[in-house]
């Protein structure tokens, strides 16, 4: 998608590390020179609720927020999730979603059932799907909270972004003692990808 500004929703559950993966994101997005912008919405994040964190970059970006229909990219941490912002996704855009089920608080109390082949319903309203094993692949690195950094390898074999601007990113954003394990996670998203 070659456009003037590139606009990325990362979308997940609290705990899951959209806020991290977005840090990293526009990290990485910076070494292109011109300007990123980044917004944060937290909601009910701490008791399982949505994350969303959106990252805009380009040579001139007026606003951090992704408006319905303009996301290039939605990265989905989890596959409700993914169904809850399909709307910001460019009819063009490029839907990358974890395949796992965290069921939502009325789910877990009975109040509702945790909706049934979603992944099937997204392919039948977007051109461009892929979905990750990312949860099986963090464990293939060796830390099941490293599924953001799965992600981020996935989503980085479609960006404009060098390589080394990623690896630069994650050793600015990671802490040391969990560096090389968020690499692997890395390294086994971007292999993953297509």
């Amino acid at each position: 998608m070659n456009r003037e500004v590139t606009s990325v929703l990362l979308a997940g559950v609290g705990g899951q590390g959209t806020v991290l993966a977005g840090r990293v994101l526009a990290r990485a997005a910076m070494s292109l020179g011109g300007e990123v912008k980044v917004s944060d919405i937290h909601g009910m994040a701490q008791r399982g609720g949505s994350v969303v964190t959106q990252v805009r970059f380009g040579l001139r970006v007026w606003a951090p927020v992704v408006e319905t229909g303009t996301a290039d990219y939605l990265v989905a941490f989890e596959k409700l999730e993914a169904c809850r912002w399909l709307p910001y996704l460019r009819a063009d855009g490029r839907l990358i979603v974890n395949n796992q089920e965290i069921p939502p608080l009325p789910v877990l109390t009975g109040a509702a059932v945790y909706p049934p082949n979603l992944v099937a319903e997204m392919k039948k309203r977007v051109k461009h799907v892929r979905v990750v094993e990312a949860l099986d692949l963090a464990r293939q690195a060796g830390n099941v909270k490293t599924l953001n950094m799965v992600l981020m390898g996935v989503l980085a074999r479609y960006l404009p972004i060098d390589r080394g601007a990623w690896e630069e990113a994650l050793a600015e954003s990671v802490p040391e003692r969990f560096l090389e394990v968020n690499k692997r996670a890395f390294q086994l998203g971007w292999e993953a990808a297509p």
